[in-house]
Parts: structure tokens; sequence; C-alpha cells
């Protein structure tokens, strides 16, 4: 007995791991799988009996550049307040900068890295997003005294022709026809119904349709708490036709736990991961209508700009679409000043002729 019980003693995680790789060293490479397996089997019989304890995985040192990682993503929602969508496109170009510019998996010295490496890796990408995902990066680094300078000032920012584009809008009865298509007497037809309902009236933005939760909305205050860009919460005024088609999915279709208002009408009915959602419903609408797009991507801005140009339409000004609009800037909200024609015409200059101008 006294044996047995020093034996079963020594049964440990280090003599399991080296009785397992004896094991499978003597296996046939075609029965190496199948013989993991009833190794753990038989090793998990063995901790349940008590005659044995688990191995313990070996404590990992995180990299220096796991650390920096680390803290990067602590500053980019602390200290910033973005959202995690943005965190993961910041890690991601993270990743991919250091990678280029250390290798794989080291790090070397942060503040050899120059002016001229940046740009030169610049040049690589194709995405105008890149350079304020950077920014973000150069602007911790010099914050938290990783760098002597602020690199972030060296990252050159993209041209691109926003200027020479309007704004894609179709026309206020357009809208309501493909807010009706989106309806009918389910439960998907009632949520698509309601969340069409919210970006055509209130102009939101499909992640702030997403993130919508029950305790959002104040039924006797008739307003709606909107989780906007950048953290910021604002609350609006909720139309009757917008609250009575929420309360109509919330009694005929909702089901599920979640506090999201809205979710998948699939059980377990979870919330939706991302906003792709609300545009496929939006590209439904127009199948449905047999309408035809404005353009070949159907996004849900449409009908964001739809709205901020019928507000123009109807005399509103720019401050005032702007507040709808929640924008930070007043320079987001001048784009619509382009698909004011009628005003555009009357400050427009004659076309120069043969013999003066007409």
């Amino acid at each position: 007995m006294e044996r047995c019980a020093n034996e079963r003693r020594h049964l440990d995680g280090a003599m399991l791991e080296r009785v397992r790789a004896v094991v499978l060293a003597g296996a046939f490479t075609s029965d190496a799988t199948y013989a993991a397996y009833r190794l753990d089997q038989f090793v998990a019989s063995l901790v349940e009996a008590g005659v044995a304890t688990r191995p313990q995985p070996a404590a990992h040192q995180p990299t220096r550049r796991e650390v920096l990682r680390a803290e990067f993503t602590s500053y980019l929602r602390v200290q910033r307040g973005l959202r995690e969508s943005t965190i993961n496109h910041c890690l991601y170009n993270f990743e991919r900068f250091m990678t280029d510019r250390f290798g794989d998996e080291g790090m070397g010295d942060l503040n050899a890295i120059t002016p001229e490496g940046i740009v030169a890796f610049c040049r690589k990408l194709r995405c105008k997003a890149w350079p304020s995902h950077l920014r973000n990066l150069f602007e911790f680094l010099f914050w938290s005294g990783k760098t002597r300078h602020n690199l972030a000032t060296s990252i050159p920012r993209v041209a691109h022709g926003r200027a020479a584009n309007l704004p894609r809008y179709v026309r206020p009865e357009v809208v309501q026809q493909l807010v009706d298509a989106a309806r009918s007497d389910d439960a998907l037809g009632r949520r698509d119904h309601a969340m069409l309902l919210l970006l055509a009236r209130l102009g939101l933005r499909a992640p702030e349709v997403v993130a919508i939760q029950l305790e959002d909305i104040d039924w006797r205050a008739g307003e709606i708490l909107i989780r906007g860009k950048g953290g910021r919460h604002e609350r609006v005024p909720l139309p009757s036709a917008v609250g009575e088609a929420i309360v109509d999915y919330i009694q005929n279709g909702r089901a599920g736990d979640s506090r999201a208002l809205f979710v998948s009408h699939r059980a377990p009915h979870q919330p939706f991961k991302d906003a792709q959602t609300i545009n496929d419903v939006l590209q439904k609408a127009f199948a449905k209508t047999g309408l035809k797009p404005p353009q070949k991507y159907i996004g849900s801005h449409l009908l964001r700009h739809s709205l901020a140009t019928a507000m123009l339409g109807g005399g509103a000004s720019l401050e005032e679409i702007g507040h709808v609009l929640r924008h930070r800037s007043r320079v987001t909200t001048t784009i619509y000043a382009k698909c004011d024609l009628e005003t555009l015409r009357s400050i427009a200059q004659c076309w120069p002729a043969e013999g003066g101008a007409q």
C-alpha cells in the first residue's frame, strides 16, 4: 500500500507530459491524432479518480510588442473612447506597421522610426483610412513617452475628390416606398420596417440603430438615446410614427432575452454582430420595389443623405441639418450645399460666349 501511495504521488503533470511524449513518439503517423485523443481521455479518467493532476501550462511571458499592443489598446479605449470596430482596425494597422519595420515578432528602438520610413510605408497602402490609424499609433507613442518626437505630424493625408462628388440620395416619395416595402405582418417585416424608419426619419447611422437598447427609449418624454460616434450619447425626439413601429415590433415580433432593441429573428435571437444586416434590408427593399438605386453599392447612408437633401429642399438651413444629423463640424454639413441646385443657379455666372456674356 505504501508503494502504491508513493506511485500515486508521482502522477503529477510533469510525469504525464513525459508519458504523453513517449506514447505519441511510438505511434504511427496515421494513428497520432486518435492516439492523442485516447491518451487525453485516459488522463481525464486519472484526474477524475484523484490519482493524477493535469499538466500546468507554462506561464506566458509577454513580449515587448505584446505589452505595447495592450497599452495601445487601453489608450484607444479609455483615452480616445473609440468603438471596438475602430480599435480593431487600429490594432491591425499596428501589427502591420510593426511587422514591416521590425519583423514578425520583434520590436526594436521606437525612436529609430523616421518620418521618411513612415512615408515609405504609407506609399504601399491604398486605403485612405490607414494614415488616420497610424496617426493614432504615433500620437499614443508620443503621449506615453515612448518616442521623443510626435511622428503623427509627419504622416501625409490622402488626397481624395470628395468635393467633386454629390451626395447620393433619393426623393422623399422613393424613401417612403422603400420603407413600406420592408413592412410585412411577420416578425422580420416589423423589425425591418422599424429600422428603416429610424434611418429615414432620424437620419441615424446603421451602427447607431444596431446599438439601441430597450432602456434607451423614454416613452414618457418621447425621446430616444442615440449612441453615436466617438462614444457620444445624445437624446433626440422620437417621432410618433417611428415610436408606433417600434412598439409594434416589440409587442408582436421581438423575442429573446437580449437588451438590444433589434435582434435576429432566428433563435436564440441574438443582437446583430455588425450593421451589415441593415444594408441588406435596404437592398431587399430596392429589389422588392423594382426601383433603381442611385449607385451600385446600396448602403444605409443613402437614407441619411436623402433626409438631409429633403430638409434642404424644404427650406432648412445647413445649421439645422447639421443639428439633426448630429455633425460635430459644420464643414461636414456643407457637402449638402451642392445639392441646392436652385440656389446655386442664382449665383452662377453666365457662360461666356462670342460677343460677350450671354
